[in-house]
């Protein structure tokens, strides 16, 4: 699921008018600081827009938008061009309402690939350049994740690039308490064994390993999907995960399955705080709430890079409570997968200053603007890492740079019957051990197989 809390929100932050930015309204002034000025000035040179406009509209509103807006007043100072940016909650309607009325911007921010994959199908959008798709390839660490993840077939049946993949996300997280495992003596895992090692350990000494809580009021559930897409990135290859996605590999498969009992391990006896019928029902957003207890009520948290919104106020992310990566199996095909989400832009009524724009987000400034602030994670191999404004947040970027696979949530991947409901619910029932791992698949892939018929 994509939960579009943001991590960090930035102090530097200042409220931007559209149109041509005049210096003043730099949150940070040209010239100063880790930036990457000369990627500004090389495009610039390139790039004369005077006069013209571009329309933007996207998913992010109130203190997302602003930061959207500093980045864009950089464009806008290089170029000449004004640029108008509208944000709304309701996106993803608007977006398909403007298109079929011939009336969409010239860019569209998207959160979620499957929607964006419909409008190339209907035409709706514009091919981006081969050579953007081979920047790519050269330029994001696991670059032919991100080309594959934005490529899709057009009206004609062809496959294209269709967008340029901006602020990810990062899902393959654990969080603990530092103090706390210093306290007892563990260390962090470096393997996915080690983790599974530690867990037991823990329970073994008479702690509970885990907090886990699934509810979520209508999306009660979605924090178990996370679990299996990352078990399936350890213990599949990214193609089976693929063709998963795709229902070419059934969740009823001895992969799939294989990667529901994984999470079941979790889930034993000793393993979770209050047992499996609490990890089902409790608050996702109250679950993290057990490491900061005193005794702990546990001592790891599964969970994305936005879960710190909703841990106790004042907690300092790298010193009161940290992170690590969901490590992969030791000596295995996995190497580094990371699970995530993110936004991608494309186009959807072509223009110059449209294609532009595009080419203005492969600059390093482009993502460290907003990545000063807070909130953006980047592939971009390019970025100073000096502009991150905590050890922590360029710790989370080192983890996807790191990354030798990206694949995106595939339960926002899947039809919205499958991904948003019948995966949902069945690992709900999975979680509280009324069903096995088998039944679960089955379950699932029979649901879709109905959708199939």
């Amino acid at each position: 699921m994509t939960f579009k809390t943001t991590l960090y929100t930035g102090a530097a932050m200042v409220a931007l008018g559209t149109g041509m930015a005049q210096a003043q309204d730099f949150v940070f002034p040209k010239g100063e600081g880790a930036f990457s000025w000369d990627s500004l000035e090389e495009f610039a040179s390139n790039h004369d827009y005077s006069g013209q406009s571009i329309d933007i509209t996207g998913p992010w509103t109130g203190a997302d938008a602003e930061l959207m807006e500093s980045v864009v007043a950089y464009f806008e100072e290089a170029t000449g061009a004004s640029v108008n940016y509208s944000g709304s909650d309701s996106f993803e309607q608007d977006i398909v309402i403007s298109t079929e009325a011939n009336s969409a911007p010239n860019i569209a921010v998207f959160p979620q690939p499957g929607l964006l994959a419909d409008l190339a199908q209907r035409g709706a959008i514009t091919p981006l350049e081969p050579e953007t798709a081979e920047w790519i390839r050269e330029n994001y660490s696991a670059g032919e994740s991100w080309v594959d993840l934005a490529s899709f077939e057009g009206e004609g049946g062809e496959e294209h690039l269709y967008a340029f993949p901006y602020k990810i996300d990062v899902k393959s997280l654990v969080w603990y308490v530092p103090e706390q495992f210093e306290e007892a003596g563990y260390e962090v895992p470096e393997t996915y064994e080690g983790l599974k090692e530690l867990t037991q350990q823990m329970a073994d000494d008479g702690v509970t390993p885990w907090c886990i809580g699934l509810g979520s009021g209508a999306a009660t559930g979605w924090p178990a999907t996370d679990w299996v897409e990352d078990l399936m990135l350890r213990t599949a290859t990214p193609e089976q995960y693929d063709a998963w996605v795709a229902n070419d590999l059934a969740f009823d498969s001895p992969e799939v399955v294989n990667a529901i009992e994984e999470y079941g391990f979790f889930l034993q006896d000793g393993f979770v705080n209050g047992g499996r019928e609490a990890a089902a029902t409790t608050d996702f957003r109250d679950s993290p709430s057990g490491l900061f207890q005193f005794p702990p009520e546990c001592y790891m948290h599964k969970q994305a890079t936005f879960i710190p919104t909703f841990f106790p106020e004042g907690s300092e992310v790298g010193t009161d409570v940290d992170f690590f990566y969901f490590p992969a199996p030791e000596g295995g095909d996995a190497e580094q997968p990371v699970l995530g989400a993110g936004t991608m832009f494309a186009i959807t009524n072509d223009s110059e200053p449209a294609r532009g724009f595009i080419e203005y987000l492969q600059t390093p400034l482009a993502h460290e603007i907003w990545a000063a602030q807070g909130g953006l994670l980047t592939p971009h191999t390019g970025i100073n890492p000096e502009v991150f404004g905590t050890d922590d947040q360029r710790a989370l970027n080192d983890i996807l740079l790191d990354a030798t696979t990206f694949r995106f949530d595939a339960s926002d991947l899947m039809p919205g019957e499958i991904g948003a409901g019948a995966f949902w619910t069945q690992m709900v029932e999975f979680t509280t051990g009324s069903q096995d791992a088998q039944a679960t698949g089955e379950a699932i892939q029979s649901r879709w197989d109905q959708l199939s018929n």
